[in-house]
């Protein structure tokens, strides 16, 4: 008994101190495993300046360290720019690739390239129901049709009759896909509206002029954070008395909720999805694991309200919500 006791508590302190040793490496900036250094890209559909997409990369920037991996970033608004940089990772042979897939029908070819060329794709945030299809291992993100019947729930229990959804990259799956979810669930009436996201001053004088020409409209829904404030704007110009919410967290949304500026949030935990696409990829290259059982690991949708701005405040200043 005495000798299994010894044992058992070796074993946990043994499993502590490994614990302790991984923390103390990332906490360091050093890597928590003795695995090759090898490289994994991810390409995104971003614009420049999406805040989303700094969450995104410092997920998998500090897995990527924790990893022992050198991580590469590139992205495009433009789906045949976008294809173009799998296609320069490819060329350099990187070990991982990260993708995803706001306009698949262009993206089918280049990852079906990677695919064959024997590299390991995991596709992020948009694009689930091609993922499998192209040949990825898994999908990480959120369901955007279940995510989009959140909303419409959530504007359902707040009262709303009349509600705008705002498109703000034309062509994109996932954003149809948010709004047609919100309308198939909202009793009210929906209309999409179609804004150049590359131009938040038109973004917030498209709204604006919606807002003014309609004035039943109570409701706005962004598709992204960095327009909700551009929404927020257009009420206050317009004179409306709609309520704004957001897909999407950062910083000045968390900050706008917590001031009832906005009225809530949906989170997908984009810190997760660049943290688990780096950590799953790495776990594919050392132990062959695939995670999701051919079904998309889903970060989301977490509907965030007013009551849970202060608690996340610390995080999305420091780029981790």
């Amino acid at each position: 008994m005495l000798a299994a006791s010894a044992l058992a508590g070796c074993s946990s302190t043994g499993g502590k101190r490994a614990e302790d040793a991984r923390k103390a490496a990332a906490a360091q900036g050093r890597a928590a495993v003795n695995t090759p250094k090898w490289t994994f890209a991810m390409v995104t559909h971003s614009g420049d300046g999406d805040t989303f997409w700094d969450i995104v990369q410092n997920g998998a920037k500090q897995a990527a360290v924790k990893d022992n991996i050198n991580f590469l970033y590139a992205h495009s608004d433009e789906a045949q720019q976008q294809a173009q940089l799998i296609d320069s990772y490819i060329a350099k042979d990187v070990d991982g690739l990260i993708v995803t897939l706001a306009k698949p029908d262009a993206m089918k070819t280049a990852v079906q390239k990677a695919v064959k060329a024997g590299i390991p794709v995991i596709t992020v945030n948009s694009g689930s129901e091609q993922s499998k299809a192209f040949g990825a291992l898994t999908h990480i993100g959120q369901d955007e049709a279940v995510a989009g019947e959140a909303v419409g729930d959530e504007l359902d229990k707040r009262g709303r009759k009349k509600a705008l959804c705002v498109l703000h990259e034309q062509g994109n799956v996932g954003h149809e896909q948010r709004c047609g979810g919100a309308k198939k669930t909202f009793g009210g009436e929906m209309q999409n509206l179609y804004v150049d996201g590359t131009n938040m001053p038109d973004v917030q004088a498209s709204i604006e002029a919606k807002l003014q020409a309609d004035p039943s409209i109570d409701a706005v829904v962004t598709l992204g954070a960095p327009f909700a404030d551009a929404a927020v704007q257009a009420k206050k110009t317009a004179g409306s008395e709609a309520e704004i919410g957001t897909f999407d967290l950062n910083a000045k949304v968390a900050t706008a909720l917590g001031a009832g500026t906005l009225g809530f949030a949906v989170d997908q935990q984009p810190y997760l999805q660049g943290y688990e696409a780096v950590d799953l990829l790495w776990l594919y290259k050392y132990n062959a694991d695939v995670l999701g059982g051919g079904k998309p690991v889903l970060t989301g949708p977490q509907i965030i309200t007013q009551d849970d701005a202060a608690a996340l405040k610390g995080y999305t200043e420091r780029g981790t919500r």
